[in-house]
């Protein structure tokens, strides 16, 4: 069976970059691993107990979203939300390698370069490094996804831009992407902000007349070897 990791920097990322796709893959029987590196939740304002309490609720709402997609395991990791950078790259890098060395995951995705959010952006160059192609190294695929909010929002010029060269049809498996981000109703907004419903509906079906289906997830291909 394939062995199919998600890195991603805060729970709800998974469902807005590829939700779609990961239930498609358990559909077809690989098995699904997701890995949140970011806590997601400690820059905000709040007391250290209000945070904490708001952790394990987006922690909860995780399992329920990965759950709906047929995700086969999750793990958690701590650190610094919205300040990876203050992370030296090889730490965030080592945490990406353990990963594949105990998933052994044939194809791998993750964030976009070009993002606003910084941890998205830490978290991309870490993952180009723990899947340098060297001899015997599991990582045959290595995608980006796009997050709504944070990817279309980037100026021109200020970083490399999404331009996907690889879709997924998501028409059959659109309505449990849609349940699985019910699951992080605190982390949506109404509409017409694109990490609404609306507008995460609206962007796979922009994605999917792109290229002649109904709705779809568009990524950026790293690098494939066949």
């Amino acid at each position: 069976m394939k062995s199919i990791l998600i890195l991603a920097a805060h729970p709800d990322d998974e469902v807005l970059g590829c939700g779609g796709t990961i239930a498609k893959l358990a559909d077809q029987g690989a098995i699904i691993h997701v890995a949140f590196l970011a806590d997601g939740v400690f820059s905000r304002s709040g007391n250290p107990e209000a945070q904490s309490d708001e952790l394990d609720l987006r922690r909860s709402a995780a399992s329920k979203a990965c759950n709906i997609l047929g995700v086969d395991s999750i793990s958690f990791g701590e650190f610094p939300d919205n300040r990876m950078d203050t992370v030296a790259l090889l730490d965030i890098t080592k945490v990406a390698e353990a990963l594949i060395a105990e998933y052994q995951p044939e194809t791998v995705f993750t964030h976009h370069a070009g993002d606003v959010n910084i941890d998205h952006r830490r978290l991309h160059e870490a993952v180009v490094t723990a899947c340098r192609p060297q001899y015997g190294h599991p990582v045959k695929t290595l995608l980006s996804f796009e997050v709504p909010s944070s990817t279309e929002w980037q100026l021109p010029g200020s970083a490399p831009m999404f331009a996907p060269n690889w879709f997924v049809d998501v028409s059959a498996t659109l309505g449990r992407k849609l349940n699985a981000i019910d699951a992080y109703a605190t982390e949506l907004r109404s509409w017409p902000h694109p990490r609404s419903r609306r507008g995460i509906e609206h962007l796979a079906h922009w994605r999917g007349a792109m290229v002649g289906v109904d709705a779809a997830e568009a990524f950026m291909l790293g690098r494939q070897l066949s």
